[in-house]
Formats: structure tokens, C-alpha cells, sequence
């Protein structure tokens, strides 16, 4: 009797076994170690990516990742959470060209390398259809070893803009009679192109906007029905002018700046520069400034300033309905770099808009990214956000393009 009921016994241990191995163990998504307003978590979507630059996300949840370095010789990745439980179980990679814009839009995935616009033809689901044989939307733009991304923007009326950066800082080199920039016919400015249509060149896009030296973040304003970029600002004051500068200068100026731009914008680059202290534009030294004379109105104002070198690669409007209705329109901006003014850098900020335009000062909204204390740094920053996206259900992505990690963040609420 003993030994039938060790039998037994065993049997039921042995089953017992086989219920615990063959439950499913419940992945849980890790969190990140960031700065967030209470209400708000953040989670490592993905990671180990490369240089992950621009992201888009499709109506299904699909996020689209372009990298600027190729992962097992493939530039674009498409990370699918096809359980919902907030970690990537299926990921798509084609793409044989590096590069930083990409954008899902309707029926299309748009991604650029540093000279081309290619677009995808998707299917129902928003996943492309044929990886292999993209068609080129735009050809033959401008690129150097410097700053050669080609960020992307659709507007409502399916006109597609991409910003051409200038490889030149100052245009200092380039000009022949100290009054006029030769560069600004095929860069330091937006392009205006056809989205539907094939194989365009500069010949067949416009202009839409000049004197804009580097954009990497602008974004489409559905409520003003306007194209807002932020641009980068220039360097090298005291290297090329020490009897007008010093170091320190030069680590405080000039403000990146953000614009509302219409057709025919002139930003004002490289002729002038814009001072966030005394809130004024001042004559760039190449073209006969001194840190003091001020420009006579001729160029566009910003709408809002920044401190000098905090990097803003990516721009969204924020028109979802998972955060509070303060960020209802507003502006997320992605900082890659840090300012020595502030000791402050490598976040998310915000910007409150109303009615399409910034109604008051911006503010950090996540924060510590770079994983050291920017006042008193003990090595390098571990990330550098670099592009933002908005989910399907109101939750905001933030790429990192230095360990190719992906941020997702959400918001419950303040009681939790």
C-alpha cells in the first residue's frame, strides 16, 4: 500500500511539474530610468538598436526605426508587440542605406537616405509589401560628411517637405565678396515636393524656406495649418573671431531657434544670428557683425528661443488623448546635446501651443537620459534622444541614437 501511494504521489508531483513548465511566464517590460512628472512611466520598448534616428509609428503599433548605421546590413527596422505586453516579440528589417528620416503616412512608409526620399507601398496592416523595390520619391539632394540627414514632413495636402542641411557653419569659407552665401540654392533651407510623385529632383520641388542652417525637427501644425522647424545654430565665434569673442561666448551663443514658416521664409542664416539674452538678432561676423550690431528686420523672427548648442533633432505635435490636456497640441521637442549654460541637455522638452501658436515658456519633460550629472560628468552621456513618435493609443516613443534604445512613455495618473 506504501509503495502504491509513493507511486501515486510521484505521479502527482511529475504532473504538477508539467503544469508549472508548460504555464506561459509573463514578460514584463522594463522600466527606464528617467525623470518623468508623476502620472508619467517610461519603459524600454527596445534596445541595442544602433544609431536609431527617426521614428514613425503606424495606427497598428508598428514602430518604424531608421538607423544612420547599418544593423546586419539592413537600415530600417520595423518593431512589432504583437501580445500587447509592451515588449517587441517581431522585428522586420530591410533597407540596404543608412540615413535619419522616415514617416508612415496613409497607404506609404516614406524613408530617406542622406540624398534620397524612397517610399514602401503598405498593406492593410500597415507593414510593407514589397521590402526590395521601393520607389524614389526624390533624388540628387545635397550631401556632405556634415550634417547630411534628410528629416521628412507631409502636410495635409499630402506636399512633402525635406530639410537639406548646410554642410558649411557660417559660410564663411564659401563666400567670395562677404555679402552673399552661395550655398543657399540647394541647402540650408526646406524643400517642397510632391509626395505622390516619382522621381523628382530640386527642378521639380520649391523652396519653402531659406536661411535655415540645420533643421533636424519640424513638424506639420494641423491647428494652424503651418510648418514650425527648429534649427541648429552655429559655432565657432571665438576660433574665427577671438578680437570679438571668447570661449565663453561661444558656449552661450547663438540660441537654437524655432520658427513659424510661409512660403518664401528667409531665417536669416548665415547673415545674422539670433541673441535669446537681449532677444534680438545681431549681424553674423563673417558678413561684418561684431557681437553688437544688430540686423535691420529683414529676416523672420522665431517664435521661441533656446540656449545655444542643446541640439533639437526632432519636433511633434502632441494630439493624443493618453496625457493630460495641457499637452493637448503641443510641441515635443528632442534635445541631442546639452547646454553648458543651463548644465542641462540630452531630455525631452515641451512646449504648451493654443490655437497653433507657443503660449508660454518651455520646460523639461523627461530628463536624465544621459545617465550623468551634466554639472559634474564623470564620462559620457549613455543616450541621446533623437526622435519622437506618437503610438496609436497616445503613448510617446523617444529614440536614442546612441545605444539604439527605444523609450515608451505613458501616463496612468498622479494617484496612480
Amino acid at each position: 500500500m506504501f509503495k502504491n501511494f509513493a507511486k501515486m504521489a510521484g505521479v502527482a508531483a511529475f504532473a504538477s511539474m508539467c503544469v508549472a513548465c508548460s504555464s506561459p511566464v509573463k514578460k514584463e517590460s522594463k522600466p527606464a530610468n528617467l525623470t518623468l512628472a508623476p502620472g508619467f512611466s517610461a519603459t524600454i520598448f527596445a534596445d541595442s538598436l544602433g544609431a536609431a534616428r527617426h521614428i514613425s509609428v503606424s495606427q497598428h503599433g508598428d514602430v518604424y526605426v531608421k538607423l544612420n548605421h547599418l544593423k546586419e546590413g539592413k537600415g530600417i527596422y520595423c518593431l512589432s508587440d504583437t501580445d500587447g505586453d509592451g515588449i517587441v516579440d517581431k522585428t522586420t528589417a530591410f533597407g540596404d542605406y543608412t540615413g535619419t528620416g522616415i514617416l508612415v503616412d496613409q497607404h506609404y512608409l516614406y524613408a530617406s537616405s542622406n540624398t534620397t526620399v524612397f517610399r514602401y507601398q503598405l498593406d492593410d496592416d500597415q507593414q510593407v509589401k514589397d521590402v526590395d523595390h521601393p520607389e524614389i520619391i526624390v533624388d540628387g539632394l545635397v550631401a556632405h560628411a556634415i550634417d547630411g540627414a534628410k528629416p521628412l514632413v507631409i502636410d495635409s495636402e499630402r506636399n512633402l517637405y525635406v530639410a537639406v542641411a548646410s554642410y558649411s557653419d557660417a559660410c564663411g569659407d564659401e563666400t567670395e565678396d562677404g555679402k552673399s552665401c552661395p550655398l543657399l540654392d540647394s541647402v540650408a533651407g526646406i524643400w517642397q515636393f510632391k509626395a505622390d510623385k516619382l522621381k523628382q529632383g530640386y527642378g521639380d520641388g520649391e523652396r519653402y524656406a531659406t536661411g535655415l542652417k540645420g533643421v533636424m525637427g519640424f513638424a506639420w501644425n494641423g491647428v494652424s495649418n503651418s510648418l514650425y522647424a527648429l534649427q541648429h545654430g552655429r559655432g565657432n565665434f571665438h576660433e574665427k573671431f577671438p578680437q570679438y569673442f571668447d570661449a565663453t561666448y561661444s558656449a552661450m551663443y547663438p540660441a537654437e531657434t524655432l520658427y513659424e514658416l510661409t512660403k518664401g521664409a528667409d531665417a536669416g542664416w548665415p547673415y545674422v544670428y539670433y541673441d535669446h539674452i537681449q532677444h534680438k538678432k545681431l549681424l553674423a561676423p563673417e558678413f561684418g557683425g561684431d557681437g553688437k550690431k544688430e540686423e535691420n528686420d529683414k529676416y523672420l523672427d522665431p517664435v521661441l528661443a533656446f540656449p545655444a548648442h542643446l541640439g533639437p533633432n526632432a519636433m511633434l505635435f502632441y494630439t493624443g488623448d493618453m496625457f493630460p490636456e495641457k499637452y493637448k497640441n503641443g510641441a515635443f521637442i528632442a534635445f541631442h546635446n546639452q547646454s553648458t549654460e543651463l548644465h542641462k541637455g540630452f531630455c525631452v522638452a515641451f512646449v504648451p501651443f493654443k490655437n497653433g501658436k507657443p503660449t508660454g515658456d518651455w520646460e523639461i519633460f523627461a530628463d536624465d537620459f544621459a545617465g550623468i550629472d551634466l554639472k559634474n560628468p564623470t564620462g559620457p552621456s549613455q543616450h541621446r534622444p533623437c526622435g519622437l513618435a506618437q503610438g496609436p493609443d497616445g503613448a510617446l516613443y523617444v529614440s536614442d541614437d546612441l545605444q539604439g534604445t527605444i523609450y515608451k512613455i505613458t501616463y496612468t495618473n498622479a494617484k496612480g
